[in-house]
Order: C-alpha cells, then sequence, then structure tokens
C-alpha cells in the first residue's frame, strides 16, 4: 500500500492559522505542478480540505471574539459591538 501524505503530514489540529495556511499554499502549489501521481494527488487533496476546514474553523473562532468599539457623542468608548454587527 502506498503511504498517504495526509497521514504523514504534522497534526493539523496542533496547527497554528498562519501554518496552517501555509501547508495549504504548498498543497496547492503542489497540485498544480501537476507532477504528482494520482494517488498522492488524492491524498495532498485531502489534506488541503482537512487545511481548509482548519483555517476556517480559526478564522471563525477568530471573528467571534473580535469586538469593535462604539464611540459615543464624546467620542469616548461606550461599549462594545460585535465585529459583524453593522
Amino acid at each position: 500500500m502506498v503511504p498517504r501524505m495526509a497521514d504523514n503530514g504534522p497534526d493539523i489540529s496542533a496547527m497554528s492559522f498562519e501554518e496552517a495556511l501555509r501547508s495549504l499554499e504548498d498543497v496547492v502549489r503542489r497540485l498544480e505542478g501537476g507532477d504528482v501521481p494520482l494517488d498522492e494527488s488524492i491524498a495532498l487533496y485531502e489534506r488541503g480540505e482537512a487545511l481548509r476546514r482548519h483555517c476556517q474553523a480559526r478564522l471563525d473562532a477568530a471573528q467571534e471574539r473580535i469586538e469593535k468599539i462604539v464611540a459615543g457623542p464624546d467620542g469616548k468608548p461606550q461599549g462594545t459591538a460585535p465585529f459583524d454587527a453593522g
């Protein structure tokens, strides 16, 4: 049996967003190069999809934490509002 790249890479769940994004970009470059055997291409695609999901989850978690400052009439902060409100 051919070893699958998706099983041999670093643990995706332990990666930072930046590490996962760099790994995803590497996967895309390799797939676009067109010189990867079919079995490895499939494994790369699977790993790329897992990396994409991880990056999206990290972005979603970050968005939930981001709040923007709502300024009052005097220009001073009066509270916070969700990042995507308004």
